[in-house]
Order: C-alpha cells, then sequence, then structure tokens
C-alpha cells in the first residue's frame, strides 16, 4: 500500500507481492546495467499500463492505428521505499509525451517550459515571426533584401542563443544530500560548456528529483524503449538500455552522488 500522504498517481505500489524479492543494496550504476527483478517487475507492470492507455493520442507506431508521424519514446522506472519502508515505484518518460509533460502517473518535468505565458512560448512566437519575416523577403526578392535578411538571420541566431541558455538556467537538479546545482553549471567544461538539447529532459532525471524532493529512496533504475523508431535500428521495442552519457552523465554525477552504486557489469 502506497504512503497516504504521497501522490497515488506518482508513488505506485506494485500490484504483485514483492516479499519474495531480495530488496536491492547497491543502486544501479545507470550507464551499464541488468535489470534487477524489482525494476523488471515495475517495468512489466507499466508495460502493461501502457499497452492498455487510450486517453493520449500517441502513435508509437504499435499498430494502434493512430494517426500522425510514429514517435517511440523511452521510459523510466524507478524502484523506491518511502518514509513508512513501503515499496513502489515512480514511472517517467523523456521528453513530452503526445505533446505535453504531464500525464497521470508519471513524475512531472523537472522544468516545465510549456506553462501559459511562459518565456519560451513567448521566446518561439518571437523566432516564428523572425522566420516568417525572413521568408516573406525571400519572395519578394531575396537580392535586393539581402541586407535586410542578413539582420534577420542575426537576429534569430541571438534570439534563438539566449533562449536556449534562458531555458537551461531554469534546470536545478538535487541529489540525496539535498544539494542542488544548475544546469548550465553541471556542463561547464564539457562541449563548448553548453549543455545538449533536451539535457535534464530524461527519464532518469526526472525520476531521481521526484525522489528526492519527496524523501523516497531509490533502490533500482531501469529504462527501456516503447515503440518504433523511425531513425534508428538500435532502439528496439520492449528493450532495456542504460542512461545516455551525452545529456545525463553530468547530470547523473551530481544527483548519485554518495550514493554506493553496483560494480559495472562486465
Amino acid at each position: 500500500m502506497a504512503d497516504s500522504t504521497l501522490p497515488a498517481t506518482f508513488f505506485i505500489p506494485f500490484n504483485e507481492t514483492v516479499a519474495d524479492h531480495t530488496i536491492p543494496e547497491k543502486f544501479t550504476y545507470p550507464f551499464k546495467y541488468k535489470p534487477h527483478p524489482l525494476a523488471l517487475l515495475a517495468s512489466r507492470e507499466l508495460q502493461h499500463r501502457l499497452s492498455c492507455k487510450k486517453d493520449w493520442d500517441h502513435n508509437f507506431g504499435l499498430g494502434d492505428e493512430k494517426e500522425g508521424a510514429v514517435i517511440g519514446k523511452m521510459f523510466g522506472v524507478l524502484v523506491v521505499k518511502n518514509e513508512k519502508s513501503e515499496l513502489g515505484y515512480l514511472a517517467a518518460f523523456s521528453g513530452k509525451l503526445a505533446g505535453t509533460y504531464h500525464h497521470t502517473g508519471f513524475v512531472p518535468p523537472v522544468y516545465d517550459a510549456l506553462t501559459a505565458g511562459s518565456f519560451l512560448n513567448v521566446g518561439m512566437t518571437e523566432l516564428s515571426r523572425i522566420n516568417q519575416e525572413i521568408l516573406a523577403l525571400t519572395e519578394l526578392n531575396a537580392t535586393q533584401n539581402k541586407q535586410q535578411i542578413d539582420l534577420l538571420l542575426e537576429r534569430r541566431k541571438s534570439n534563438s542563443i539566449a533562449l536556449q541558455a534562458k531555458l537551461f538556467d531554469q534546470f536545478y537538479f538535487l541529489n540525496q544530500a539535498g544539494k542542488t546545482r544548475n544546469l548550465r553549471e553541471l556542463f561547464r567544461g564539457n562541449a563548448n560548456n553548453n549543455p545538449p538539447a533536451g539535457a535534464g529532459e530524461c527519464a532518469a532525471p526526472k525520476l531521481l528529483q521526484y525522489a528526492f524532493q519527496h524523501k523516497l529512496k531509490p533502490l533500482a533504475l531501469a529504462e527501456f524503449w516503447w515503440g518504433q523508431s523511425p531513425k534508428s535500428a538500435y532502439w528496439k521495442h520492449g528493450h532495456f538500455y542504460p542512461a545516455c552519457r551525452e545529456k545525463c552523465a553530468p547530470i547523473l554525477s551530481h544527483m548519485l552522488e554518495n550514493i554506493v552504486m553496483d560494480a559495472i557489469p562486465a
């Protein structure tokens, strides 16, 4: 049974009995692992929910005959113990699902940039306006309007860079000691000091952030791909994958600081 003081939609009690399962003594090494039996059980339960889910319009390409582009998605589960020593798990998806960050039963994003009137929406609207102006000038006479078009291209570039930097500045990540660090701070010294696009929106950081915010002890992690992948043969439906190093290594290094982890599998 879940702790009644926690949102039931986020802390999910196991449907099956877990009495026969050994509780992991060390946390999952996220970049190379074999899922713990409890993480496998949580994953199977989540996959069953995904198979039955009908309250969002998202085409995973699994024969559900939905319209729109096929978009597979990475999902994650985090087995946790609450302050009453009750076992359960959290669920998350990477990025957005069906155009939003929020769905029942999935932890919220570390930062939601899609709220009405947010600086990101305002900034994207301005970028769209600049694009339309560039297109209009190009269709009229690209040669004659070259100087004005070049100025607009430069403005679009600088606005885009500033908007991305402001977005990164909104992401702060917790660890078990309650220490927070900013996304750009974590990536300082990596890849021109800038985080890659989408950093902080993967499933693992979302799961750990929620756990630390609500005094849940992380026990085991697993991430799996759900749906078809039109871009890469690497992603296979239902297969488990490690956390991505490019987007997650600096973040998880901070979030998992002083947490004892499994040895790296051979």
